[in-house]
């Protein structure tokens, strides 16, 4: 039998354990999104302010950032299915604990660490599994089309479905909605079984994963004191630098004593690899900076609704779904590097529309344009960077890789929440002011992406290099 035929044999079944691990992407993109809408509703819930809501929604994504690349380590040790299944066990905790939340603290530990922990053990396998069950270049992508797609769409329609859920219900039944998926996730992920058995003896770098935790919570803390104290904003954030100076040291001592270390500095040595990790991270850094400017203003500005200001975001989940269906197509007819150019220049220029257009006109449906332009842009690129980096590397590497790749796109999507966050929350005094600096900021920090973007190589080539 040709290699053709068994790849074709072999499609029905591989598609069926890609439904999972696309649900899986969904429901955590979804839960990084979903709680900007319900800004208002959970800060009279539980008697407290925008700003410890924005704490809430950081601290997840921090954890997840955090935590992502001893998750991904850690697949080697415990096996990629038992790693996945966890995950999601442990993030069905936190949803519904935070569904009952009597006060922000109880929100915290379940939103925030539980499901930020869940979801770092579930989502390294995900991408791992993909990379090891879809072997050509074309399959693979086409996966990663899917599975990034759904990650999109679960940010982008994050406001809208929890906004519904918010004004029809109350915000508590978001979290069991998100209960209730990852159920269904846990069943349908029983026909999918580890390519690789796992190595209990496999040793695990305690130290290295505390140091690399540690110096990005330190950051991200100091990025949301800046509100409140300048000094200590700089003081935490050169503080957190210096912890992950200490961490690159520590894994490069390990590796010249020939042990095991948490992160191989390898991995920094690829430059395709690096430069698409950047566009990772700046793509999330705009989705979620602008997700969370956008729906604060919304809600607090302008009193929308939950549910209204979730169906202002519809026009970003159309943007993203029309351009995640064309994935494939246009995998077929651009380079890699092209597609994510395009998309850079896309949601910038959506950017600009939130920047200009919207300061001119009270009209709600003025943000559709802009946030539809995000969606697209959005949409087009964020497949590419993720296969740009995963094939860069060669299957003996994929935990490492994965959990970097997955640590660096969290930790985009932490950064802007709590940058632009910050801006927004800090300047509530003068709105329009403070919403129109946010917006600048992300539109420059898009101008970063780009610029990485620009010298991006073909995965064919990357994987060639690829040591």
């Amino acid at each position: 039998m040709t290699e053709a035929a068994k790849t074709q044999r072999m499609a029905p079944s591989l598609r069926r354990m890609l439904l999972p691990l696309a649900l899986a992407q969904f429901i955590c993109s979804f839960a990084g999104s979903n709680m900007n809408v319900m800004i208002n509703d959970i800060s009279k819930d539980l008697h407290t302010t925008v700003q410890g809501v924005q704490i809430a929604i950081t601290l997840f994504l921090l954890v997840m950032a955090a935590l992502m690349i001893p998750g991904g380590k850690l697949t080697d040790r415990w096996g990629r299915k038992r790693c996945f299944t966890l995950g999601l066990s442990i993030y069905a905790v936190g949803a519904l604990l935070s569904a009952i939340a009597p006060g922000l603290g109880v929100l915290i530990l379940g939103n925030s660490i539980l499901e930020g922990v869940g979801t770092a053990l579930l989502i390294p396998p995900v991408y791992i599994l993909t990379t090891m069950l879809f072997h050509d270049l074309r399959s693979r992508a086409q996966a990663f089309g899917i599975i990034s797609g759904m990650g999109g769409i679960g940010a982008a329609a994050g406001p809208l479905i929890g906004g519904f859920i918010t004004t029809a219900i109350t915000w508590r039944a978001a979290f069991v909605f998100q209960a209730v998926i990852v159920v269904l996730i846990v069943l349908l992920s029983r026909r999918i079984k580890d390519p690789v058995p796992p190595d209990p003896t496999r040793p695990f770098d305690t130290v290295g994963a505390i140091l690399s935790a540690a110096g990005l919570v330190i950051i991200v803390s100091g990025i949301l004191a800046a509100d409140n104290n300048l000094a200590v904003c700089a003081l935490l954030i050169a503080v957190g630098t210096l912890v992950l100076v200490g961490f690159f040291g520590w894994i490069r001592s390990r590796e010249r004593a020939n042990k095991e270390a948490l992160l191989s500095t390898k991995l920094f040595h690829n430059r395709t690899s690096n430069l698409g990790l950047v566009t990772q991270n700046v793509q999330w850094l705009m989705l979620m900076g602008t997700s969370f400017v956008v729906s604060a203003y919304l809600q607090v500005v302008r009193h929308y609704s939950a549910v209204k200001t979730g169906v202002i975001f519809t026009a970003a989940t159309l943007g993203i779904l029309v351009s995640s269906l064309a994935a494939g197509a246009l995998a077929k007819r651009y380079k890699q590097r092209t597609l994510i150019l395009i998309g850079f220049v896309t949601t910038i220029t959506g950017v600009v529309f939130l920047l200009f257009i919207v300061k001119h006109s009270p009209n709600e449906w003025a943000f559709a344009p802009g946030l539809l332009l995000i969606g697209l842009g959005l949409g087009v690129m964020l497949t590419p960077s993720v296969n740009v980096v995963q094939s860069a590397f060669p299957e003996s590497q994929q935990s490492e890789i994965s959990g970097l790749s997955r640590c660096i796109s969290n930790l985009g999507s932490t950064l802007g929440t709590a940058i632009a966050g910050t801006i927004l929350v800090s300047g509530l005094t003068t709105p329009t002011r403070s919403y129109a600096f946010a917006m600048i900021v992300v539109a420059s920090i898009g101008l970063v992406g780009f610029s990485a973007a620009l010298f991006l190589r073909s995965p064919e080539r990357a994987s060639t290099r690829a040591t």
